[in-house]
């Protein structure tokens, strides 16, 4: 008898059909299977086998040929695992084929017929509904996470014989409905009130989490860059739904989803090592799979100590940093990922770290300070909106009692300015400032002619590229909206050129 029965596989963060159809015949015992399958899909057929068996189902001498449709199309992953168990079981008359054409299956078997959560169940719904599928089977450990797609008819199962159950019509409701709250408690590692002094670097943190800029921090060991760093998370906005479905579709196909949590709530923080491979950061692998500009989608990507990545790597950052997405190009396949993150980088000024410091005396030669810097290039520094040194406090700043203003206090102004963009940008389809592009900048960024003769100066004197100007513009923007105006003053204009343009006896960078 000939079955069909509908399943899905992943292309990056989408899905696409895939038909499992299956000819079972009598003759001498064989169980084939056909159309580009990977090395997890060719293994399905002894987890299909013993699961069967286990589940009381008999496996008989059938000659048995499986096609996974479209053929010239690679298929990988486990989760085709069930869709051939049923079109086995419905092929051989096991389990009636009345009710299976009404479903997606997905899932991987255990060679008990339990049935293990899979990789990547949120895209492939939502994909699914794209194309008209509308009821789905899928294992009992990916049920939250499937409970958030709108629209969708969910059946979560525990095992091969739950999901017969099904099919043969006995009384099984589909999962409920979850809520996002958008405002659950998140507990950031670091409070900005644990934080005694910068008050510079905090303002400018404060400017970079409000429009989403990136941002680059330079002190001597010890001065708190990395505590800063870790704030981050605590100042932005919650996640809006939407956004909580972007980053969970990653982190989906990635496996980092909670069962029990089954979406992501909170914008992620991702700070890879140093030592960390060029695949690992921008993806790729056999499957090309995400890498962490992608997992850093809608949050925050932390590289501490810059100049320490390899100069390859750094170079990667410039097509996200400057399009909000990533190609991950390999031979059997290419993706492309969302990857549109803050970038909050630290970098001591020199190898020892206390060029220009005033508490210790810096062992470098200027050879090897000019070596150091020039590791982060100008075309990725082009693409860095805020500069600022961190600087050492002072004994009696550091103990002194005067409680800093709190992340919950700052968080308040981020999320008014951010209002204000979001209303601005609501036509668009942009949500913050530095997404700006040079046509939204000539309309929301005018100056007036004391501006204009200011910018043109710094323009000239610095010699600045012209996407370094569009970077003091859209940052001038924001430091408006967080004032609640709505032109841009002289004075945030020059708020902005000073975070964009260093004094050149303190580090050659810009």
């Amino acid at each position: 008898m000939f079955t069909t029965v509908k399943s899905f596989a992943l292309d990056g963060i989408s899905g696409f059909p895939v038909e499992v159809e299956v000819c079972a015949q009598k003759g001498l015992p064989s169980f084939d299977m056909v159309g580009l399958a990977a090395g997890a899909v060719k293994e399905a057929k002894e987890r299909v086998r013993s699961a069967i068996k286990n589940s009381g189902f008999e496996f008989g001498s059938f000659h048995t040929v499986i096609n996974l449709a479209p053929a010239d199309v690679k298929k990988d992953g486990s989760s085709l695992d069930l869709a051939i168990a049923i079109g086995y079981l419905t092929s051989t008359g096991s389990v009636p084929y009345k009710n299976c054409g009404d479903y997606v299956f997905l899932g991987e078997l255990g060679l008990d017929g339990a049935l293990r959560k899979i990789n990547g169940v949120m895209p492939i719904l939502i994909s699914a509904l794209q194309l008209g599928y509308k009821k789905f089977i899928v294992p009992y450990g990916n049920a939250k996470e499937a409970s958030f797609v709108d629209g969708a008819e969910v059946y979560a199962v525990r095992s091969l014989s739950e999901a017969v159950n099904i099919l043969i019509g006995l009384n099984v409701n589909p999962i409920e409905k979850a809520v996002f709250d958008q405002y659950s408690d998140y507990v950031c590692e670091v409070d900005m009130a644990d934080i005694k002094g910068q008050t510079m670097a905090k303002r400018a943190l404060e400017i970079a989490v409000s429009g989403a800029h990136n941002m680059l921090m330079c002190g001597s060991p010890g001065t708190g860059k990395t505590m800063l760093a870790k704030c981050v998370t605590g100042i932005m906005p919650a996640m809006t739904f939407d956004e909580a479905i972007e980053v969970t579709k990653i982190h989906s196909v990635s496996g980092l989803i909670n069962e029990e949590e089954g979406i992501v709530r909170h914008r992620p923080f991702r700070s890879p090592h140093h030592t960390a491979s060029l695949p690992s950061i921008t993806g790729g692998g056999n499957n090309a799979k995400p890498g962490e500009v992608s997992l850093a989608h809608n949050g925050v990507l932390f590289l501490d100590e810059m100049p320490e990545y390899p100069r390859k790597t750094l170079e990667a950052l410039r097509q996200p940093l400057e399009d909000g997405v990533i190609t991950v190009s390999r031979v059997n396949r290419t993706a492309e990922y969302p990857a549109d993150f803050m970038l909050i980088a630290s970098m001591n000024p020199c190898p020892c770290g206390y060029y220009g410091s005033s508490v210790k005396k810096c062992t470098c030669t200027p050879r090897e300070i000019l070596n150091y810097v020039s590791k982060i290039s100008g075309p990725l520094l082009d693409r860095i909106d805020i500069y600022v040194t961190v600087d050492n406090i002072e004994y009696g700043e550091f103990r002194s009692r005067r409680v800093p203003e709190s992340s919950a206090t700052v968080r308040e102004r981020v999320e008014r300015a951010r209002e204000i963009q979001r209303k601005r940008f609501a036509e668009y389809g942009i949500r913050t400032n530095s997404q700006m592009n040079n046509s939204l900048i000539k309309r929301f960024c005018a100056l007036d002619g004391d501006s204009e003769n200011m910018l043109g100066k710094v323009f000239v004197k610095n010699n600045l590229s012209p996407r370094a100007t569009t970077r003091i513009l859209k940052t001038a923007r924001t430091i408006a909206d967080l004032a609640g105006r709505e032109n841009i003053a002289s004075d945030d204009l020059a708020e902005a050129i000073q975070y964009k343009t260093v004094d050149k006896k303190e580090l050659t960078v810009f």
